[in-house]
C-alpha cells in the first residue's frame, strides 16, 4: 500500500526550492497569533479553508509537529486503502487526479473545493489548533485521532527537523532552538498551549487520543484499536500487513518513493528518549516546570506519561 505521493512531493520540492531563494527572516508569517511556514501556508488558504465540508466519515489525524504525525499517518492511510481494496473500491484511492496534499492547511485555495467533490473515505491530517479547524469538522462530527508525544522528544525531533527542512528557520546551537521552543516562537505555535487546546475535546467521543510512546511500545494493538475507532473492519491478517508496513525500518526504505527528498529527513531515528542526547541540566528543570504548570495535571498530560519518558 506505500505506492508513490505524487503530490506530497511536488508540494514539498517546490516549497523548498522556494525557501532557498528567501533570508531566514522571511520564512514564517503570522496568522491570528500562530506562525506558519510562508512557502506552504498562507492566510488565503486558510480563510479558504472554511469552506470544507467534513463528513462523518472522515479519517482525521491530529498532532503538534514532530510528534509522529507521518507515521501515524501512514497507519491510517494503509487502513483505509486495504479495506478499500478489499471492497474492490480501489480505483478511488489511486486516481492522482483526485490526490490531495494529505496535511490540511498545505495547498491553494481551490483544494478545499476539490476536497468537497472526493470520494470517502477521506484521510486528513493537521497540525492546527482545534478552533482553527473548519467548524464542519466539529459540527458533523468528523471522527479526529488525536496523536501527542512527550515534550523533551518533540523539541528533540523539532530541532532537527528545522535544520534539515530549508522551509523553516535553521538553528545555529540547540541551546538558540531550545529557547524557541519554550518562548513560543515555534511554526504552528507552542506546544504547551497546542495540548492544553486540545484537552477540552478530550472527553469527545468522537476523539480518540494515542501516544506515540504507547504505540511504540505495542504497535499491533495501537494499529487494532485505531482501526476500531474509525470502524475499519479488517482480518487480522490484513491488519498484520499494516502493522508489518508501518515499520519505522519500513517506512525509512520507502521514504524515497513515498516522501520524497524529504524522507530522510522525516524518518530521522523514530526512537523515544532521543532528547538525553541533547538536554542540559538546567534545560531538564525549564521543562520539566513548563509541563507541571501547564498541562501536568490534564487529561493529555496524564496519558503522557511524563515521569517514565521525560525525568532525567
Amino acid at each position: 500500500m506505500e505506492k508513490p505521493r505524487k503530490k506530497f512531493i511536488d508540494v514539498v520540492d517546490k516549497a523548498m526550492v522556494a525557501a532557498n531563494t528567501m533570508d531566514r527572516d522571511e520564512l514564517l508569517f503570522s496568522y491570528k497569533g500562530i506562525l506558519y511556514p510562508v512557502t506552504v501556508c498562507s492566510p488565503e488558504v486558510f480563510k479558504a479553508m472554511e469552506s470544507l465540508e467534513a463528513r462523518s466519515d472522515d479519517v482525521i489525524l491530529a498532532g503538534y509537529p514532530k510528534s509522529g504525525t507521518n507515521w501515524v499517518g501512514q497507519i491510517l492511510s494503509d487502513l483505509v486503502a486495504t479495506f478499500e481494496k478489499k471492497m474492490q473500491n480501489e480505483e478511488s484511492i489511486n486516481d492522482e487526479d483526485l490526490e490531495e496534499f494529505p496535511y490540511l492547511e498545505v495547498g491553494d485555495t481551490g483544494k478545499y473545493e476539490r476536497m468537497n467533490k472526493l470520494p470517502s473515505r477521506r484521510v486528513i491530517f493537521t497540525h492546527l489548533l482545534p478552533d482553527n479547524l473548519p467548524r464542519s469538522v466539529f459540527q458533523n462530527k468528523a471522527k479526529i485521532l488525536l496523536l501527542i508525544r512527550n515534550p523533551k522528544d518533540v523539541a528533540t525531533s523539532f530541532y532537527h527537523f528545522s535544520n534539515g527542512m530549508s522551509v523553516l528557520p535553521s538553528y545555529e546551537t540547540w541551546d538558540d532552538f531550545f529557547i524557541a521552543f519554550m518562548t513560543e516562537k515555534m511554526p504552528w505555535g507552542s506546544y504547551f498551549n497546542y495540548l492544553s487546546e486540545w484537552n477540552k475535546y478530550a472527553e469527545d467521543e468522537n476523539v480518540m487520543t494515542i501516544t506515540y510512546e504507547e504505540l511504540k511500545e505495542n504497535r499491533a494493538l495501537g494499529v487494532k484499536n485505531i482501526a476500531a475507532f474509525f470502524g475499519i473492519s479488517l482480518t487480522e491478517e490484513e491488519l498484520q500487513g499494516v502493522v508489518e508496513r508501518s515499520s519505522f525500518q519500513s517506512m525509512k526504505e520507502n521514504s524515497l518513493k513515498t516522501h520524497g527528498a524529504l524522507g530522510s529527513i522525516l524518518f530521522r531515528k523514530g526512537g523515544v528518549s532521543d532528547w538525553k542526547s541533547l538536554f542540559n541540566e538546567d534545560q531538564n528543570e525549564k521543562m520539566d516546570k513548563a509541563f507541571e504548570e501547564h498541562i501536568a495535571g490534564t487529561k493529555l498530560g496524564m496519558k503522557l506519561k511524563y515521569d517514565v519518558y521525560c525525568r532525567a
